[in-house]
């Protein structure tokens, strides 16, 4: 693969616009399950399925996904497959699967115990079938929901301890940190990948996001996320197997030269996460289009040589602040969706969530990366809409 070419902002957001307006939605008939052809992800019959994923989180300490207070489960799986969403990236933390006490709360208890009453008369008004039922089938019903608008789903083990992410003294970023147990952590995959064998729609597992910390090392990734692999496949043969890389998933350089190890092919992804704040305020403070050759550079150099290694890599964390107002995410994203297209790249974006129940402490904060809004009804940006509609589509059908 050359070295990526890129044209002014102003181009690629014109091509976008205009481009998304011409393309026909993506409307795939696929059989399930998924594998990987080369660097593609395809279906049981070759063809090409392009993952135009959104991350819809429920991995927070009350650990339910986000938003059943505030709209129906199947509105809101509706909503996603109407943005033009076909797969949802579904966090969980391990101890859900784990601690039994934890995981056989019920949505009433989880809630009462953090004080949020005004969130349980949501559930009572919107999804009221749901609210006296344990926390893992609230989960599972979640998966079936988005089963039955034909929206598949990737589990993605997103930390050990329920909270929010990510930082690097939260005890969740490494095995063998406080809460990250490596023997307990395969255990929670292997739970998980049994539970939904057989689910159809579960087209993948993602191991674990964002490693972290002063004790990440490549000789403790290879040992456990071989081991983490080769225990989902051994759980689940039909789901795809993600990994991701090191320094909150934005380092797989060390897999130039030393591929993985397993026993089994043709369901390895891997994954990588891209933001504007990544690099700081480099898009503020520098020229656009110069900041984005140096960052593309970089990211080809440390993860996007993987493509040409023939494995498939997906974006499963991108996003920015749908307000409009930071000009730093502004920039990032013109160049984002210009790398995104010309590499017909997989992708999740960060976030679904238009509020949390909890977070840090704060009760119903609002997520201003969200697509929807503060109430799950209304789109937060339709301008963002209809610029990622551009690269929802698979730009080449088949391998």
């Amino acid at each position: 693969m050359g070295r990526l070419v890129f044209f002014s902002f102003l181009s690629i957001f014109s091509f976008l616009i205009t481009f998304s307006d011409v393309m026909i939605p993506q409307k795939q008939v696929m059989a399930l399950p998924l594998s990987t052809d080369s660097r593609w992800i395809v279906d049981e019959n070759g063809k090409r399925v392009k993952l135009a994923c959104v991350n819809w989180v429920s991995h927070l300490e009350v650990m339910v996904a986000e938003g059943l207070s505030k709209q129906p489960m199947d509105g809101i799986a509706k909503r996603i497959l109407s943005m033009g969403f076909n797969c949802v990236r579904l966090t969980w933390p391990v101890f859900l699967v784990t601690n039994d006490t934890l995981g056989s709360l019920t949505v009433r208890q989880s809630l009462q115990s953090h004080g949020l009453l005004e969130a349980i008369s949501g559930f009572q008004a919107n999804n009221p079938s749901i609210i006296d039922l344990s926390l893992l089938d609230v989960y599972q019903a979640v998966v079936s929901s988005l089963g039955k608008n034909n929206v598949m789903v990737i589990l993605d083990n997103h930390i050990s301890k329920p909270g929010w992410c990510c930082s690097n003294s939260d005890g969740n970023g490494f095995f063998g940190d406080q809460y990250f147990d490596p023997d307990l952590w395969i255990t929670g995959l292997t739970r998980m990948a049994r539970m939904f064998n057989g689910v159809p729609n579960v087209v993948g597992m993602s191991l674990r996001n964002e490693l972290r910390g002063p004790k990440q090392n490549v000789n403790d990734w290879y040992s456990y996320m071989q081991k983490g692999a080769e225990a989902v496949h051994s759980a689940n043969p039909d789901v795809i197997v993600i990994l991701s890389g090191l320094n909150y998933d934005k380092d797989l350089s060390f897999l130039r030269n030393r591929p993985v190890n397993l026993k089994f092919s043709g369901k390895i992804v891997f994954e990588v996460h891209w933001y504007g704040f990544t690099d700081g305020e480099a898009w503020k403070n520098g020229n656009s289009n110069q900041v984005c050759g140096r960052v593309v550079d970089n990211m080809m150099r440390v993860s996007g040589f993987l493509l040409d290694q023939g494995w498939p890599l997906f974006v499963s964390e991108f996003g920015v602040d749908q307000r409009g107002t930071n000009v730093n995410d502004n920039r990032y994203l013109g160049c984002f969706l210009s790398v995104a297209a010309e590499l017909d790249l997989d992708w999740a974006l960060w976030t679904l969530v238009g509020s949390y129940y909890l977070r840090d402490g704060v009760t119903g904060m609002n997520e201003y990366y969200g697509v929807l809004n503060l109430n799950w009804r209304e789109v937060r940006n339709s301008t963002f809409l209809q610029l990622i509609s551009a690269i929802q589509s698979p730009f080449r059908v088949n391998p």
